[in-house]
């Protein structure tokens, strides 16, 4: 299964780049999504967004010795604090992120990889006329690290995460477009010494080396936006003959945002109760 035949049929469009919404609302949406493409009462959805100063934590990041001190320095930064409802580990979101959401009916020949592929193929296709070698593979001393970090020149500038609902797949991505991903590696790298104050932990969290990370417009010596990337984002998937139809939410989707909103809040905030 390659890129070519997945995107080549109708996508919707729902680009929330421009909305100040919560991060836990950006949950909502793409699970209310996922459920919907899951079930066949949606077309494959492609998803931008960006949150403003918010740090999200994973839910062994919450279970950390000290994580209230480590909360307390994010916020005195200040950054919102919220934990994610699935797997992975700190991030930070701000204005020179983008975040991309591909969500697809979960298929058997849709494996896990094949959706971490097709984000790192599309990731890929998007950078093709610039002179950058990408790779997909950990980048050990990043912020949450996974296999298919990617990096140029070993920066790390992106990671992937899917998450699986009701029969639908969302493969999300953190795309680092500008700023400093080394100056974001240190903050997270704060956090954790603040969380763990060399105590036993459960598990074995990153330990953050700055240089390790980078934005994109540092890595390809060019001053990137997120309506630049968005733009060639865009001619990217209609060169791929990929039809894009501009979206919102059905009311019966709208119904299920809500449902979600709440179960995620809720559940956000027992993950935050020390």
């Amino acid at each position: 299964m390659d890129m070519n035949s997945l995107l080549q049929q109708p996508w919707r469009f729902i680009d929330h780049t421009t909305f100040g919404f919560d991060a836990l609302h950006s949950f909502a949406y793409d699970d209310t999504l996922c459920s919907s493409v899951g079930e066949l009462k949606s077309e494959p959805v492609l998803r931008s967004w960006v949150h403003h100063q918010t740090v999200v934590l994973g839910i062994q990041d919450s279970r950390l010795p000290f994580v209230q001190d480590g909360i307390n320095f994010l916020q005195s930064a200040g950054y919102k604090v919220i934990v994610r409802n699935s797997g992975g580990l700190a991030v930070v979101l701000d204005d020179g992120i983008l975040n991309l959401s591909l969500i697809l009916k979960e298929e058997k020949k849709l494996s896990i990889n094949h959706g971490y592929e097709l984000m790192f193929e599309l990731i890929q296709a998007l950078l093709s006329e610039e002179n950058v070698t990408i790779e997909a593979r950990e980048i050990v001393g990043s912020y949450c690290p996974g296999s298919f970090d990617l990096s140029i020149d070993g920066k790390k500038f992106a990671g992937i995460s899917q998450r699986r609902i009701r029969g639908g797949v969302a493969v999300q991505i953190y795309l680092c477009v500008k700023n400093s991903g080394s100056q974001r590696a240190e903050l997270i790298k704060e956090f954790y010494e603040k969380s763990v104050q060399e105590q036993p932990t459960k598990f074995e969290y990153p330990r953050i080396k700055p240089e390790t990370m980078a934005s994109l417009s540092t890595l390809v010596g060019k001053y990137y936006t997120i309506s630049s990337i968005m733009h060639q984002l865009l001619i990217t998937m209609t060169n791929q003959k990929c039809t894009l139809m501009p979206s919102s939410l059905t009311p019966e989707e709208i119904d299920l945002f809500q449902y979600q909103l709440q179960r995620i809040t809720n559940r956000n905030e027992k993950a935050l109760e020390f």
